[in-house]
This record gives structure tokens, sequence and C-alpha cells, in this order.
């Protein structure tokens, strides 16, 4: 059965930033009342009075901690390795095939040799993407010259940061990450990720903004 709380709960969890304040204590309860009142009223199916929504949100903040979402992050972030940039990046996205696999065979023949580039290849459920230095752009439109090629993605940088060799026992670090750049307005292109590395991939406009939030990470 559906009550005021639950109904603001739900409504919280789908917007984290406002979670975010909620547990930071940085928005007024009256005013947020006033503009989930709507929302509120229609999923009970009745007339919801703010105070009634108040009281919630005051419940739902006595749930939550600041630590809770970052519980032992903050030791992890004071472990971050090497953060490393690549600029000069392109982004092809091919449409999988049967014969994908051997244009990328293809391609890593040609570049085995070239230690300085960079190459990444992932492969999706109805696409794959390879993002390797525009250096080599004429090399990966000859080898994948048979596939179909979905979108060309020029002028891109790579953030690779090495993470703790623990990082995949902490909850919320990408979490954390990811919130940092959002909240400064910081699109992304691609994410990838393995084991013990996180990289994102971003247009050259917002570089120097991205290369700063994920520097300044363990400053926080």
């Amino acid at each position: 059965m559906k009550t005021v709380s639950s109904c603001v709960e739900a409504i919280v969890l789908e917007q984290p930033f406002l979670e975010e304040g909620i547990s930071k204590e940085i928005i007024n309860y009256s005013a947020l009342a006033n503009v989930l009142q709507e929302e509120v009223s229609k999923q009970l199916g009745r007339p919801v009075k703010t105070g009634a929504i108040m009281m919630a949100l005051r419940r739902y903040k006595d749930k939550l901690t600041v630590s809770k979402p970052y519980h032992g992050l903050r030791a992890l972030l004071e472990q971050l390795g090497d953060i490393t940039l690549r600029s000069n990046l392109s982004d092809f996205t091919f449409k999988n095939s049967n014969t994908l696999i051997n244009s990328q065979a293809e391609i890593l023949s040609k570049i085995k040799d070239k230690s300085h580039i960079f190459y990444t290849f992932t492969r999706g459920i109805l696409e794959s993407n390879v993002i390797i230095s525009s250096s080599e752009k004429q090399d990966v439109l000859e080898s994948f010259k048979d596939e179909v090629c979905l979108e060309l993605k020029e002028n891109l940088s790579a953030i690779s940061l090495i993470l703790p060799k623990n990082n995949s026992k902490a909850a919320g670090l990408y979490y954390l990450i990811l919130k940092r750049l959002a909240w400064q307005n910081v699109p992304l292109y691609e994410v990838i990720s393995t084991t013990n590395e996180f990289t994102i991939v971003v247009e050259d406009t917002v570089v120097d903004s991205a290369f700063s939030i994920i520097k300044n990470l363990n400053k926080v």
C-alpha cells in the first residue's frame, strides 16, 4: 500500500542530486514539499497536504547519512594512482557482424608495434566501438572497409585513472566520479573500464574541466 512516505522516497530516489541536497541539508523542505505536492497527490489518488510531505522528507533525511553512499571511499581516494591524458582520438562505431572480429585482428596487426598510440575495442550487443589515436584513422578505415560504420567522432580526449587494487570491494566509487563530472556539467562521450583502470572519453572542449575534476577527486 502506498503511503506519503513511500511516494516521497520513490521520487527522491529517482533524482540523485535531490537526495544529495537533502542529505547535506541544503534544501528548503517547505519549498520542496510544494514542488512535490501535485505528484504525491496524483500517485496516492487523493489530496495531500504539504505538511505531510515535509514530515516525510524529514523522516527520509533521518535515514540518510552523508557517509552512507561513500562508506570506505575516503581512504580509497587517498590511494588513487596515476592519471593519464591522451588527446587527438577518434571514435568509430561499427555495426556488429560475423566479420568484425577479423577486421579487428587486421587493425591490431597494423598497430602491434606502435606502443605509443591509444587503442580500445568494446563490443556491445548490436554495435562495437574502436577508439584510437587519430593518426591511425586511415588504417582503421582500411581494415574495417567492409563493415558498416554507424558513426565517427573526432576531436576526443581520454582521461585514464589507475584505481586501487581493492576498488571493486567499495560501493559508490564510480558514482562519486560520475557525480562530480555531472555537477560540473561535463558530458561524457564514452566510459571504459577494466578491473583497475577507469577511463572517460570527452570532447576536447571540456577536457580541461574533466581533467581538473579527476585530479582533485581526493581533495574533498
